[in-house]
């Protein structure tokens, strides 16, 4: 089960890392515009590359053996330049949330935005299919890490569905961003560290 629970904090520290994609995520979300549909979504594109990565690394591993510790480093390239701006955003203290209030729109169009967000961003194929499928590949059990990181991306996208209006009251203070953001910081250092280790 060691590999599930890692697929779930690695996944987690990623997914929930604010970038890009999560900003448009959590303030399409906090301000009402078809939680559902984006959460459904997103948890759906994250599963696709996820199960992708892991298993093509596997795949690349078995062919190409020097490959994977080259991708593993770049893991962690990414792992320690993630946290370095979420570090530099506890600093300066000065990333709290700002949110419009969103017009209604039908399901479909929030559908294919949402689509967009996900799968044209460099990041998340840099995070799930290079990063995760890397360090997935390692794993005792490359399906259960696999499964982790799909249950860490169902659990957050899920949440913000279900909490979005108490999120949006939480999350708008700079002062909670600076620890939310410190505590991303560590963990992503952490799991930067555990994957060199296993290079």
């Amino acid at each position: 089960m060691g590999s599930f629970f890692s697929g779930i904090m690695l996944g987690l520290s990623l997914i929930v890392a604010i970038g890009a994609q999560n900003v448009w995520v959590l303030s399409q979300c906090m301000s009402g515009a078809n939680r559902l549909v984006i959460a459904l979504v997103c948890i759906f594109c994250d599963a696709l590359l996820i199960i992708v990565g892991v298993f093509s690394a596997n795949e690349i591993k078995l062919l190409m053996p020097s490959l994977i510790p080259w991708l593993t480093y770049a893991g962690v390239g990414v792992l320690l330049y993630i946290a370095f701006g979420s570090a530099m955003r506890a600093i300066r203290g000065n990333s709290g949330l700002k949110l419009q209030k969103s017009k209604a729109k039908n399901w479909q169009l929030t559908a294919l935005a949402a689509f967009a967000i996900c799968l044209l961003n460099p990041h998340v194929y840099l995070d799930t299919v290079v990063l995760l499928g890397s360090l997935g590949a390692l794993q005792p059990s490359p399906a259960l890490f696999a499964v982790g990181a799909c249950v860490a991306s169902l659990f957050w996208f899920g949440s913000l569905a279900a909490f979005a209006p108490k999120l949006k009251v939480l999350l708008s203070s700079p002062t909670r961003w600076r620890i939310f953001d410190s505590l991303m910081a560590i963990i992503l250092i952490f799991m930067a560290l555990q994957l060199w280790t296993m290079a």
